[in-house]
Order: structure tokens, then sequence, then C-alpha cells
């Protein structure tokens, strides 16, 4: 079964994609496994193909990608979204893409799993995983959580730095000179860059690399507005102009056409002006793209030599050297001046830590409480939950280990969620938490596993209400959950050679059809009428 091409368009509501058994279905959950780190199988390609590939575009939150800096050097300029991929080769190989750039396989997993849950295997390791827990639990406590984790951060990153420095000038205190020379070195080589060269140097250059594609469509531009030959736009728009000039006082309604046309041919010569300048600085400078290569060269080996992640900690560094340099000069001791600058850095993260720490205590018991009762409305009912926030070494995100622990059944212990639930029921708590403690997409896939009836209704309402506040895609074969969608998409197997597999947003006739199908078809519910009258 393959999929030769498919090109999903999800709401921002609840999704919800049915089929028969057999259509194919699970291919769309393999290619969003892909994205989430799955090991990618030359087998996942069609007999005729060369290739499987996915792709997703994503909606990107504020401050995520300062955890991912690495990933966050490759984000185009102009672009606001996220956009990951991932490739298999004939041969089996794989690669991952962020933006269309070559990226590690892990990096891509570990961003989209910020932006994705994915039930089954996935949710598994996502709900085992302390940091995710810690996550949803600062979630449920709101705003205010989210931004001291930012600021704790970079308060962190800052302590870092500020112990490194300490540890580096007590090191080095007999080598006085050798340190001096350094940072001379530091601030030599970082003279004259400022903050965002780097990012409109990348531009730049990505510019530049289209430079003859810029020249031809500029210049046709301009042949089109004001040819050096001929009559252009500009020229066509002020005859018209001249031509209602001497009609103004006979027909007073042909002024305002004629000011229109005045205006217009004006605009129309100043664009093309500006499009003359443009071209004329495209050919002014034909060795600018290896200029700004050299630049981004000099930024690197100065990142590489001096040892650091980023142009922005480079440019810190630097402020650092300049400031030490400058104490030095003025007689203060640089080793007494860091280690006062650690005490400072060290009692700002404690501040924070401890602020984040109340936090979650606080909110830990209403969290579990408002959990629980959303897995009594999905078939739970005598399912317990709790969450517990103990103590772990201080790290960026604070020092608090968040557990969730479930009891499905009275009289038996407590255990991890992900340790003591089986794949359906792991689907609906994941639906539980997500709904309490929120989430950007959510991907169900068996939500309903051996559920009917009444429970298939609560959670069909459950999904629909945690898609108030999150994207939601459930591939389902239940109508209760389908009905409720927002949009519907069916998977149809499509017989050939080879059998494919074809996947549509339904219309409403054709949804409809289908949620008939899924309760058994015309004929049957015409026999359940009947015997409902009887």
């Amino acid at each position: 079964m393959l999929i030769r091409k498919a090109e999903l368009d999800f709401a921002g509501g609840l999704n919800a994609i049915t089929g028969e058994t057999g259509a194919g279905k699970t291919i769309l959950s393999q290619a969003i496994g892909l994205l989430l780190g799955a090991k990618g199988d030359a087998a996942a390609i069609g007999p005729d193909g060369g290739e499987a590939y996915v792709e997703a575009e994503l909606d990107l939150p504020d401050g995520l990608l300062d955890e991912f800096e690495s990933l966050a050097e490759l984000r185009p300029a102009d672009e606001e979204g996220l956009v990951l991929a991932r490739r298999i080769f004939g041969d089996g190989r794989t690669r991952a893409y962020a933006w269309g750039r070559s990226v590690a396989r892990e990096d891509v997993a570990a961003l989209a799993e910020r932006l994705v849950a994915m039930s089954g295997q996935f949710e598994q390791r996502r709900l085992a995983r302390p940091s995710y827990q810690l996550d949803v639990l600062d979630a449920f406590v709101g705003d205010e959580q989210r931004l001291r984790r930012v600021e704790l951060r970079r308060a962190w990153r800052e302590l870092l730095a500020a112990r490194r420095r300490h540890d580096e000038l007590v090191a080095n205190a007999e080598d006085a000179g050798a340190r001096v020379a350094e940072l001379h070195a530091l601030v030599e080589d970082t003279e004259g860059l400022e903050p965002d060269l780097e990012q409109n140097l990348r531009v730049e250059r990505e510019r530049l690399r289209h430079v003859t594609e810029l020249a031809f469509g500029v210049g046709a531009a301009v042949e089109a507005l004001a040819p050096d030959d001929g009559e252009g736009a500009g020229a066509l728009v002020g005859a018209a102009a001249q031509s209602l000039a001497p009609l103004e006082e006979l027909a007073p309604e042909l002024r305002e056409a004629a000011a229109d046309f005045r205006e217009t041919e004006l605009r129309l010569r100043e664009a093309a002006s500006e499009l003359r300048s443009f071209l004329a600085a495209l050919e002014a400078e034909p060795d600018r793209v290896e200029r700004v290569e050299a630049d981004l060269d000099r930024i690197a080996e100065a990142k590489r030599r001096f040892r650091t992640a980023s142009f922005e900690e480079l440019l810190a560094r630097a402020a650092e050297a300049r400031a030490e340099l400058g104490a030095l000069a003025d007689g203060a001791d640089p080793v007494e001046a860091a280690a006062e600058a650690l005490v400072a850095a060290d009692a700002k993260v404690r501040a924070l830590t401890d602020q984040l720490a109340q936090a979650r205590r606080v909110a830990a018991g209403p969290f579990a409480e408002a959990v629980a009762r959303e897995l009594e409305s999905v078939g739970f009912g005598e399912g317990e939950f709790v969450t517990e926030v103990g103590e772990r070494e201080p790290g960026a995100s604070g020092s608090d280990d968040v557990r969730f622990l479930i009891r499905p059944n009275a009289g038996l212990p407590f255990g991890p969620v992900a340790e003591t639930a089986s794949g359906g029921e792991l689907s609906r708590i994941a639906l539980a938490i997500a709904v309490v403690g929120g989430g950007e997409t959510m991907v169900f896939d068996e939500i309903d596993a051996g559920i009917g009836g009444t429970t298939a209704h609560a959670v069909g309402e459950t999904l629909r209400r945690l898609a108030e506040r999150a994207q939601v895609i459930t591939i389902t074969h239940l109508p209760q959950i389908a009905s409720l969608a927002d949009r519907h998409f069916r998977v149809e197997k499509i017989p050939g050679d080879p059998t494919h597999t074809r996947i549509e947003r339904l219309e409403d006739d054709e949804r409809r059809d289908e949620l008939q199908r899924m309760l058994g078809g015309e004929k049957f519910l015409a026999i359940v009428a009947e015997e409902h009258k009887r």
C-alpha cells in the first residue's frame, strides 16, 4: 500500500481521518512518526518510486528556538513558521531537514516533539521523559511560569559564563601575560562586529546567489515601466492624463480620473528610478558575494578559535574581554571582580529557581485533580492520578523533578503513566493531560481502541474541547468522533498495479456518506429504523 502524493491542510481545531480497514490510514501516522524521529526504511518507498518524502509546516511559538540555537541559525530571515522534513532514499539512507537545510535527525525529532504529540510509542516515550512532564505542569501554571523559565534559561547561561570566566582567571593567574594576550586577540578579532551582522550577511548571501534572477526580473520590470526605446506603462498613463486634461473644464467629473492618472504616472516613474538604482547597485559590486563570504568565514573562524556556540555568545565574550582589559588598565583585580559577578549570577539563578519550584508545588494538586476528572469522563472511572514534585540537580529549567503517576484500579500501587497504561489507555490518558495542560498539535491513532457507546461519545466530546485550544488530528473508526470534526478526511484504497491509497478532504455531502458508511451503511440503518418502529 502506498500514497503517491498527498498535501493535507489541517484545520486549527479537530480533524478526523477515516477509511475502511486496510485502506492505508496507518501510513499517515508513520509519516508523522518519521518527523518525530522514527527510523526510516526503504520498504516505505513504492516499486516505481525513487524516494519517500514527508514535510510539515508548523507554527512556531515565540521563544522556542532559544532552546535550539544550532537550528535557529538556519532559519531564513523572512520565514515566520517552521518547516521540517525527512527523506528516505532507495538504499535505505535517510536525511532530515529544517527549512530545506540538512540537519541531524535527532535535532528534527527533538524540535518536532515540542510541537507535535502523537499517541502510541511516541506518546509513551514522551510521557516517560521527566522534562516533558515538567513542561506540561508549567503550561498549566500559565504564562508567568513560561516567562520565569525564559528568564531562568538566560540567567543560567550567564551563570555558566560567569563560572567559566572565574575559573579561567583563577587557573591563569600565574600566566597573566598569556591571558591578557588572549583578551586582546578576542577584542581584535571581533572589532567592527555588530549584533545581527551574521544574520544580515546570511540574508545578503542568499540574495546574491540569485543575482542573475534578480537582474533579469528587475530589468524586465524597468523595461515594462520606462524602456529606453518606446513607451512604457509610465508614458502610457501620462498620455492618458494629457488626453483628459483639456476636458476637465467641460466635464468636471473627469477631474478625479485625471488626477489619479497623474499620480499613478509619478509613482510609476519613481518606481522605475528605484529599480534602475537597484540594478546599478547589483552591477557596481560584482565581487560583493566574495566579500560577504569572507566576512562570514571571519565570524566562523572567530567562533571556532574562541570556542563559542553562537555569534551572540562571541559578542558577549568580546564585551567581557573589553571590560576585563579596562579593569586591568584601571588597576582593579579581575579575579575579585569575576568572583563578585559569579556570586551575583548564582543568587539570580537561585531566586528564579525558588519561584519556579513554589509555583509548581502549588499547582501540582489542582493539576492532578483536573486530569483525574478528565480521566473519569473518558472511561477511567476508578483511575487515580497524582503529580509528584521532587528535587534534582539545578539546571536551566530549575531544580524540580516532576512525575505523573496513575493507579488504574483501586488497590493497585501508583506507577509511572508510561509504564502502567496500555496503548489505548495511554492515548486516553494523554488526551486527559492535554486537555488540562494544553499542547500545540495532538495526533491520536489509538484513541478509540476497545471503546464504543457512551465512552466513545465522551472521548469525542473531550477531543472537541481539546480542539478549542490545540490542533487535534485523530485517525478513527468511530462515527461518534468523526461527526464532531471541524475537517474530515477520507483514506481510500484505489485498485491498480500497484494498488495505492488516496486521501482527500470531504465536503458536506461526501461527509454524510462517509459517516453513514461508518454506521453500517444505508441498508443496515434502514433495518435498524424498521426495528425501532416495531
